[in-house]
């Protein structure tokens, strides 16, 4: 079992022609006028300076009582401000009916013979996971077996259980190890489940709670990177040694294999088993992370752990009989060829172990292209590929010494692309596309069939609002440095440009992670069907164009990533699709550094900002877990040089009183494990303590998803658009 695909997916897109503004209308770069520092800003940007000068480190206790005391006098204001709204039922009712509809296409993964799904509903929010057959799947009314159902288990064991996966051992994947969350934090408690008995293994392996990293090595072996006791968690809190662990041992049992280093940074080490269709093995792998991007990669070999001459940024995806698959995230030479940043490369594992053999290139993306998603088969690698934010679907087949095969899997226009789960064995591909307007599709690729394989639609997801009243284009905006930044807006057909249409404006601009368009169907509901209108912007820092794309803004040149944001919301006032008086900002995680900023730097452009389990306080983000493997995304605030450039943006510190910002909405969630919590907190007790009018709202579950229950979901959702419609449409 691999991947899920999302129950709500993704359509097809409905697209104007890419158009830009004459050079005369280019938005000039952003200039921080010369002015007194704000009062809160460190005289010392040392740890300690920093720290002296805050004066809400109270807040960083999760469950101090200072804190959840701020938490809960936070939580009544901001209630009574939004549940007190008379939208606010309506819009609840609304985004729960999308949530727990039972006509959304259940997400599959192969699961033995069958297809796994787990689901949630109204009368099973905590939702089962459960089977059925491939043949019963593509029926229109599939008959569902219950494997685990987690309410029940929640109920009985007196937790706030989550699932959060299972990993099921190839080729019958009858033993499972299957992932609970307490409350939707990241950190898991594993245990071995039987899919025959449909039961938790008495004796089984068995897990405590932890950011564990385990592959099967066999039905009686893990390999494990863990918490293995004090000193053996680097300072991000993630594992650094990877051991073996048998049947019937404990984790004080196991056996150490390899080991990297308490000072590495990154998400910890970990070992990936790769397996051909009948599940046998064709190598062990050990990455090991050196920063958030760069890492080592070795091959388990009798016994021992050989470094593999493999670019430092690099994606591993699996292996064809000797051949390693991978793409590069750096330019990377071997045996004489240089193959560029993105390229999907293959290798024999033998010549990567010796430096010495030759690589071939699968695809090498050009400058507007990325590749994005990849599944790899016995014979064959199926992948994703974007082209100027606009998705494709291809097949590489393997001729065996004679190069790569590439044709062409038939997808819409004008669409964004997701593969799904896919069977090595029956060599078999889930796979959906989708748009701003239309709903997702869901498809089946049959590889053995034809050198492109045989596709079969399954299911299409039924719309969740009028989508007849809106139209998409695609604009570019010139940024401060006069690059291109390509963005969707989402807006009604009769739009009269004169700058009044409320408009929500979504960035992420971080850690290669692309934003091609979603059908969302609450935003759908609850905004579009409202008169309002949508924009995406895929800015610098995202994957949209490759590694390039990402690394153009890392480091020293995050201001960047602020300024391609701030030209979009420029370009949109001088189209006349909005005004910085109906303009609001979302994002989330590493969003909320990019809106967080965009109040302190330019309030004049917008009138509201949804700011989601946010990164804020850049000057501390290392101090809060698991804040340090991000150093390679944002630098070091250890070190002076790169503190200085953090401090010139980080929001916490750049607040002034006399700044007029508009209303901002901070939310988080107390168990947000991967974003901590402090971060929102402190930002919205310093909005408070200048003057500034604000909402701030933390949930106390679900984790830095937000999304482990659909009736927590509903009110969250219900909570931003009653927000964005007080501060863009009354």
């Amino acid at each position: 079992m691999n991947r899920l695909i999302l129950s709500a997916a993704l359509p097809a897109l409905l697209m104007g022609a890419c158009a830009t503004l004459p050079t005369d209308a280019v938005a000039p770069p952003a200039v921080m006028a010369e002015r007194a520092p704000p009062p809160h800003f460190p005289a010392d940007l040392s740890p300690a300076g920093v720290a002296a000068a805050d004066d809400h480190l109270d807040l960083e206790q999760v469950h101090g009582d200072a804190a959840m005391a701020f938490v809960a006098r936070e939580n009544a204001a901001s209630l009574a401000a939004l549940t007190g709204d008379p939208r606010y039922e309506t819009y609840r009712q609304e985004a729960f009916a999308i949530l727990s509809a039972t006509d959304r296409i259940p997400g599959p993964s192969f699961l033995g013979d069958g297809i796994g799904n787990f689901w949630q509903d109204a009368a099973n929010p905590k939702g089962v996971w459960r089977r059925t057959t491939l043949d019963s799947y593509r029926s229109a009314d599939p008959q569902w077996e219950t494997l685990l159902d987690i309410g029940a288990l929640s109920a009985a064991e007196g937790k706030d259980w989550v699932f959060k996966g299972a990993n099921c051992l190839a080729p019958d994947e009858t033993r499972c190890l299957v992932n609970l969350s307490d409350g939707g934090k990241d950190a898991v408690v594993v245990r071995e489940f039987d899919l025959t008995t449909k039961q938790f293994v008495d004796g089984g392996f068995s897990l405590p709670e932890g950011k564990h990293r385990i592959s099967w090595l066999d039905r009686n072996t893990l390999l494990v990177a863990t918490d293995f006791g004090p000193g053996t968690l680097t300072e991000s809190g993630y594992p650094f040694i990877i051991k073996t662990l048998s049947r019937g041992q404990t984790l004080a049992q196991a056996t150490e294999v390899y080991r990297g280093d308490i000072g590495d940074g990154g998400y910890g080490v970990s070992a990936s088993v790769l397996r051909d269709g009948r599940g046998a093995v064709l190598a062990v792998l050990f990455n090991r992370p050196l920063d958030t991007f760069s890492s080592e990669t070795l091959q388990w070999l009798d016994g021992r752990a050989v470094k593999l001459s493999l670019p430092a940024k690099v994606n591993v995806q699996d292996a064809i009989r000797d051949q390693l698959i991978f793409s590069v995230d750096q330019a990377w030479t071997q045996a004489g060829e240089t193959f560029s940043a993105g390229s999907l490369v293959a290798a024999p594992l033998s010549g990567l172990r010796d430096g010495q053999g030759r690589a071939d290139a699968i695809f090498v993306p050009a400058a507007r292209q990325s590749v994005e998603e990849v599944s790899v088969f016995d014979d064959r690698v199926v992948a994703t590929v974007y082209d100027n934010v606009r998705g494709r679907m291809m097949n590489f087949l393997d001729t065996r010494g004679r190069g790569w095969l590439t044709t062409s899997v038939d997808v819409p226009d004008n669409v964004a692309v997701h593969l799904g789960d896919a069977s090595r064995g029956s060599e078999r591909q889930f796979y959906s596309y989708e748009g701003f307007l239309t709903p997702a599709t869901l498809s089946l690729l049959d590889l053995r069939v034809g050198p492109a394989g045989r596709a079969e639609q399954i299911a299409s997801a039924p719309a969740r609002f009028d989508a007849s009243t809106h139209m998409v284009e695609q604009f570019e905006a010139a940024s401060s440095d006069g690059t291109k930044i390509p963005y969707f807006v989402v807006r009604p057909r009769d739009l009269v440009m004169d700058g009044h249409a409320p408009t929500i404006m979504y960035g992420y601009g971080g850690f290669q992670v692309s934003k091609p368009p979603a059908y969302i169907p609450e935003m759908g509901k609850l905004w579009l069907e409202k008169g309002g209108v949508y924009v995406n912007a895929n800015i610098r820092g995202g994957g949209e164009f490759g590694p390039d794309w990402h690394q153009a803004v890392l480091n020293e040149n995050r201001q960047l990533a602020f300024d391609d944001f701030a030209a979009v919301a420029r370009d949109l006032e001088a189209r006349g699709i909005t005004s910085p008086r109906r303009l609001g900002i979302y994002g989330r995680s590493n969003g909320g550094v990019l809106t967080s900023v965009m109040v302190t730097q330019h309030p004049e452009l917008i009138n509201a900002a949804v700011i989601e389990s946010p990164l804020i306080d850049m000057l501390r983000y290392h101090e809060l877990p698991a804040g340090a493997s991000w150093i390679g995304e944002y630098g070091d605030p250890r070190i002076p040089e790169e503190a200085a450039w953090i401090a010139s943006y980080s929001a916490y510190q750049q607040l002034r009183p006399e700044t007029d910002y508009p209303r901002v909405y901070i939310t988080t969630n107390t168990r947000d494990d991967r974003v901590h919590p402090g971060h929102a907190r402190k930002f919205a007790a310093r909005l408070g303590d200048q003057g500034h009018d604000h909402l701030y709202y933390e949930e106390t579950s679900g984790g830095h998803s937000n999304d482990a229950d659909p009736v927590a979901n509903a009110r969250r959702w219900a909570r931003h658009y009653v927000y964005l419609a007080q501060q863009l449409m009354d």
